[in-house]
C-alpha cells in the first residue's frame, strides 16, 4: 500500500517541521555526485517529475533512532525538499524484508534503491541481478554488480579522535564503548576509538562491551542503558555508544550518572546538551542525498570509500558540547583530523589490517 502525503497536511507538515540539514560538504559531493507480512510503502510526496522517485530502505532500529537510519532519512528529505519531489521508503522489521522490499521497490519503477546497512548485502545481491536496468546502493557493505553502488565508511578514523577527546575529558582514565552488534564494522569503531585514547593517554582504560549478536542490537536502549551503567560503576567517566537505536540508552544512562556519554553517526549532542561530550559523524545523509541526486541517468556503481579526508568522517562541535571542549582537546583534535587526512596519522583499520592492535 503506497500512502502519498503533500506539504500542508498535518502529516507533511510534521515531517517536515524539522531545521533542513547542512548542505553537503564539496569533497563528498565530488566523490559521490560522479558517480504489505508489513510492507507499508511510504511516498512523501512534495510534486512529479518525469524522473524515476527513488527510494530508501532503513536497517533495523526504525527510521527515527536519532542515529544512523535517521542520518539517511534526513539526506533523503533534503533532496526531496531541495527538488520539490518525491521518494519512497520502507522501515524492515527483520531481515527477511529486505529480499522483498527490495524487489518490491525495482518492480514498481523506483531508482535508484539506497539500502542502508549491511544487513541487506545477501538480499541485494540476489536481487539487483534480477533488474539490470535499475541502480542500487548500499551503505556498509561492498556487494559486487554492475548496477551496484557501495558507500563504506573509514569509521576507525572518526573513532581515533573521539577517543583521544575521550581520554583527555576522562578524570578516571576510564573510558566506555557500548557497541550494537557485535560485528566487524563495529569491532572496527572500537578500535580505532582505544588508539585515539592512548595515542592521548598511553595510561587509559577502555572498557568494550557489544549488546548482542542478532539485529536486535540496535534496537534495545534498555539493554544499552545496563551495559553503561556497568561500566560506570567500573570507573568509566566518559562512555562511547555505537549502537544505533540502542545507543539512546547509553546516552541516557550517562547523562543521569552524571558521567559523559558520545553520539556516533549522526549529532547527538543536542539529545543532553552538556553531557554528550561530542559526537562521531558518519555522513550517511549525504550518501544517501547524493545518490538521490545522481538520480539513473548519472549512476556509477563501484565502491566508494568516505572517511576525513574526504569530508565523510567528523566529530561535531556545537552550542551544545562547546564548554565541555577545552581549547587544547579542539586543537589536539582538529591536528589529528588534518594528519589522518594527509596520511601521516595511519589508524589502524581492523577489518583491513588485521586484529586490533590495542585492546
Amino acid at each position: 500500500m503506497i500512502r502519498v502525503f503533500a506539504p500542508g497536511t498535518p502529516y507533511a507538515a510534521g515531517v517536515f517541521a524539522r531545521p533542513p540539514a547542512a548542505p553537503p560538504p564539496r569533497a563528498i559531493r565530488d566523490a559521490l555526485g560522479a558517480g504489505v507480512l508489513a510492507l507499508t510503502l511510504v511516498a512523501l510526496a512534495v510534486g512529479s517529475d518525469a524522473r524515476a522517485e527513488p527510494a530508501v530502505i532503513y536497517s533495523s532500529g526504525g527510521k527515527f533512532d536519532k542515529s544512523f537510519n535517521e542520518g539517511a532519512w534526513n539526506g533523503a528529505r533534503t533532496w526531496s525538499e531541495e527538488t520539490d519531489e518525491s521518494f519512497a521508503e520502507f522501515q524492515i522489521e527483520n531481515a527477511s524484508q529486505s529480499e522483498q522490499a527490495l524487489r518490491s521497490f525495482a518492480r514498481a519503477g523506483h531508482d535508484p534503491i539506497v539500502a542502508i546497512g549491511f544487513n541487506h548485502a545477501a538480499a541485494l545481491a540476489k536481487v539487483a541481478p534480477e533488474f539490470p536496468d535499475a541502480h542500487f546502493a548500499i551503505v556498509d557493505m561492498v556487494v559486487s554488480g554492475g548496477n551496484i553502488r557501495s558507500i563504506v565508511y573509514r569509521e576507525h578514523e572518526g573513532g581515533f579522535l573521539v577517543g583521544m577527546l575521550g581520554a583527555m575529558a576522562s578524570q578516571t582514565g576510564k573510558l566506555g564503548f557500548v557497541g550494537g552488534m557485535d560485528i566487524p564494522l563495529i569491532r572496527k569503531f572500537a578500535c580505532g576509538y582505544i588508539q585515539g585514547a592512548r595515542a592521548a593517554d598511553p595510561t587509559v582504560e577502555v572498557l568494550v562491551n557489544y549488546t548482542g549478536d542478532t539485529p536486535a542490537a540496535w534496537s534495545d536502549p534498555v539493554r544499552g542503558a545496563e551495559i553503561a551503567r556497568t561500566q560506570i560503576e567500573q570507573g568509566a567517566d566518559v562512555v562511547m555508544q555505537a549502537a544505533g537505536g540502542t545507543g539512546i540508552g547509553v546516552l541516557q544512562a550517562a547523562a543521569d550518572a552524571g558521567v559523559l556519554g558520545i553520539g556516533t553517526d549522526s549529532n547527538q549532542n543536542g539529545l543532553h546538551p552538556g553531557q554528550v561530550l561530542t559526537s562521531m559523524l558518519k555522513k550517511v545523509d549525504v550518501a544517501v542525498y547524493e545518490t538521490f541526486k545522481a538520480g539513473a541517468q548519472r549512476f556509477e556503481p563501484g565502491v566508494i570509500s568516505l572517511g576525513i579526508a574526504e569530508g565523510g568522517i567528523d566529530w561535531a562541535l556545537d552550542e551544545h558540547n562547546r564548554d565541555l571542549i577545552t581549547p587544547a582537546m579542539e586543537t589536539a583534535a582538529r591536528e589529528a583530523a588534518a594528519l589522518i587526512a594527509e596520511g601521516e596519522i595511519k589508524v589502524h583499520d581492523s577489518t583491513v589490517d588485521g586484529p586490533c592492535p590495542v585492546q
